[in-house]
């Protein structure tokens, strides 16, 4: 038996419930087991949870970015501006980790399209950050990751390592 809902992500084979981008009820958040590492979510992340809408999600990356760090549901709630008791069923799904931002070990990402030299350099080395800005001045702002791959002929692994690093600004 395999069911397609039209217009999600939602799929559910042989009676088994897949998670998906818009399948968003903590009964299916239930059964993958998935947490959200709500100081390190991303927008796509946050919109796993029900409760949470687009412009939520946005604003919290936006607080996260700015070094708002949440350290319990009862935070959570107050920044969504909902009871905290309507998170309970999400309790088991939230991880809210603390990462100190004076410590070498926490990646401090950068905008990547106004980023300095200095600045990519301590990461990235003298190379690739000035190929980055002068590709960044010659070409333009750069789009996504995408973009930013073909344009410096970046590895995928590479990539990989430089997304906690570097963002693009909405």
């Amino acid at each position: 038996m395999a069911d397609w809902v039209t217009g999600g992500a939602t799929v559910v084979v042989l009676g088994m419930l897949v998670w998906g981008a818009r399948s968003r009820s903590p009964k299916a958040l239930e059964l993958t087991g998935e947490r959200i590492d709500v100081n390190r979510a991303t927008v796509d992340d946050w919109l796993k949870l029900p409760l949470v809408s687009i412009h939520q999600a946005k604003a919290l990356v936006r607080l996260r970015k700015a070094g708002v760090q949440l350290h319990s549901t009862e935070d959570l709630a107050a920044v969504l501006g909902i009871p905290a008791q309507k998170l309970t069923p999400l309790k088991n799904h939230l991880r809210f980790c603390y990462y100190d931002p004076d410590s070498v070990y926490t990646a401090h990402p950068m905008a990547v399209n106004q980023a300095e030299l200095a600045n990519l350099e301590k990461f990235l080395g003298l190379p690739l950050a000035k190929a980055m800005v002068e590709e960044r001045q010659t070409g333009g702002p750069f789009r996504n990751w995408e973009d930013l791959q073909t344009r410096l002929g970046l590895s995928g692994p590479l990539v990989s390592t430089l997304l906690p690093y570097l963002y693009f600004d909405d």
